[in-house]
């Protein structure tokens, strides 16, 4: 079976890209924990961290400033949280290596509320403002 993430990164499946180069995208999440919840990804398919070598980790981690500003620019977030999982057990639910850019408003508390499925239309259009925002990062 292949991976959600190498299916979007086929094609075969849609997504609503935020940034995108030769060996990483950004893409908005499908069942977000706040508004603008956003995954970086490797396009070379990796289970875990583990599985990366130094250099891989370090490039993909490189693209996570950038991204998590014009998320917190784009969404007027007082904060973001950075997340990886790695393995069933610590909560990963694709096994392709991804970073959750999850921000945070001071209007909803600290607390992980319960995830819910984003509309497709507020998606592009959040996805649309962040892109645009990535221009000035």
């Amino acid at each position: 079976m292949t991976c959600l993430f190498c299916q979007i990164l086929d094609g075969k499946i849609p997504a609503h890209f935020i940034y995108e180069d030769d060996s990483h995208v950004a893409i908005m999440d499908k069942y977000p924990i706040h508004r603008g919840h956003s995954l970086v990804i490797p396009r070379k398919h990796h289970e875990k961290i583990t599985d990366m070598n130094v250099g891989e980790v370090s490039d993909l981690f490189s693209k996570v400033p950038s991204i998590s500003r014009a998320v917190i620019e784009a969404t007027g977030a007082d904060g973001f949280n950075i997340g990886q999982n790695n393995g069933r057990a610590a909560n990963q639910i694709i096994p392709h290596v991804h970073v959750h850019v999850i921000p945070r408003y001071t209007r909803i508390g600290v607390a992980w509320p319960k995830r819910s499925i984003a509309d497709d239309k507020e998606l592009e259009g959040l996805a649309a403002k962040i892109r645009k925002c990535m221009k000035s990062v």
